[in-house]
């Protein structure tokens, strides 16, 4: 049986975290003039996501999404080539307008993910980021176009890579956004 292609940062080997790492530089896929984003810092809550608004490489089913705080994101470069995807959307992603990538995504409303910046940390040029610890929404990448029947597959794929597969964020995250949520009522 063939295994599922993932997402190239998992089908080419899972790259190993490093203590020393103290942040980096986030690159578009430009080969002129490419849009560099720097995030100060370790990055948190690294995982795959199935989601259809996540940014993919080519070919992926998931994408590799992380979060920093949003005063440790910085456009350092080429910032004129950005636009926001989705004004409506709670991550406010903004991509590339040339090549599509996108480069961060800050939550800036209510919520418990205010304050911090969605970004992809392949895009680093940089090694040593915190390697993904789960995967999440597995489902939705049905609507991505993954068929059904290899979903069996894509699961036993990320338990083999020792990434628990949800059709949610992790329990971890789940309960902080519960947590959260009670503790917000109006």
């Amino acid at each position: 049986m063939t295994k599922p292609n993932l997402h190239p940062a998992l089908d080419n080997g899972i790259a190993a975290t490093s203590a020393e790492f103290s942040g980096g530089t986030l690159v578009c896929a430009c080969t002129e003039n490419a849009v560099r984003v720097r995030v100060e810092g370790q990055i948190a809550h690294n995982h795959a996501c199935g989601c259809t608004k996540c940014w993919k490489p080519e070919g992926a089913a998931f994408s590799i999404v992380a979060v920093a705080p949003h005063d440790k994101v910085t456009v350092v470069e080429n910032g004129n080539k950005l636009a926001v995807v989705d004004p409506e959307a709670l991550i406010q992603r903004h991509a590339c307008k040339d090549c599509g990538v996108h480069m961060y995504g800050p939550v800036t409303r209510k919520h418990p993910f205010q304050g911090l910046d969605f970004i992809h940390p392949e895009r680093f040029e940089e090694k040593g980021w915190a390697q993904p610890g789960f995967a999440a929404f597995v489902s939705s990448a049905i609507e991505g176009g993954t068929a059904p029947s290899a979903m069996d597959g894509v699961r036993a794929r990320f338990k083999d890579l020792g990434l628990e597969p949800y059709d949610c964020l992790n329990p971890a995250l789940m309960d902080y956004i519960a947590t959260w949520t009670v503790e917000n009522r109006t």
